[in-house]
């Protein structure tokens, strides 16, 4: 009988990780506002020229 034997790997880089802690600081951020001030939140996020590294 054969065991499974799995070797864990240490990630380099944890997608689902970094996604959760972005969206738990946007939403300190943005816990309290109101729809006009999400609004504006978003729209200086989308307009903002920002660049991401290797773009």
């Amino acid at each position: 009988m054969e065991t499974n034997k799995r070797i864990k790997k240490v990630k380099e880089f944890d997608a689902v990780k970094m996604m959760r802690e972005i969206r738990d600081k946007i939403n300190l951020e943005t816990k309290d506002m109101t729809f006009e001030e999400l609004r504006r939140y978003i729209d200086s996020k989308l307009t903002n020229k920002t660049r991401l590294i290797g773009q």
